[in-house]
């Protein structure tokens, strides 16, 4: 019911910038917390930033300073503003979202984007 399309992703050399894009389509009622989390060869997935409905933002350690999440709910996209890549960033970039679904009863349901490839080369 709930579609998370992602877009933005690419090749880049060390220091330049990205911006990730996640757009929500389908039917449900609202978007609660959005997040983006990245997958490298051989690691775990791990979340790099959250934020809330009402704009509360967290970054994993990482790449605080660096990476920027915002989202518009008028359109119901959630960005990551990728600046002074580096190498380690090199990973599968995944769109994450809680989403109030469904009337009587309301139900909140996860989805996750398909996600899309950032390699910063050196």
């Amino acid at each position: 019911q709930v579609r998370l399309v992602e877009s933005g992703g690419g090749l880049v050399q060390a220091g330049a910038s990205l911006r990730l894009s996640c757009a929500a389509s389908g039917s449900f009622r609202s978007i609660n917390a959005m997040g983006w989390y990245r997958q490298a060869p051989g690691k775990q997935r791990e979340s790099v930033a959250v934020i809330t409905s009402g704009g509360t933002t967290n970054y994993e350690d990482s790449v605080k300073g660096r990476f920027t999440i915002s989202r518009d709910n008028a359109k119901n996209t959630v960005y990551l503003q990728m600046s002074s890549l580096k190498p380690e960033d090199t990973a599968v970039y995944y769109c994450n979202a809680d989403v109030s679904v469904g009337y009587f009863p309301a139900t909140v349901k996860n989805f996750w984007g398909q996600g899309t490839q950032v390699t910063v080369s050196s």
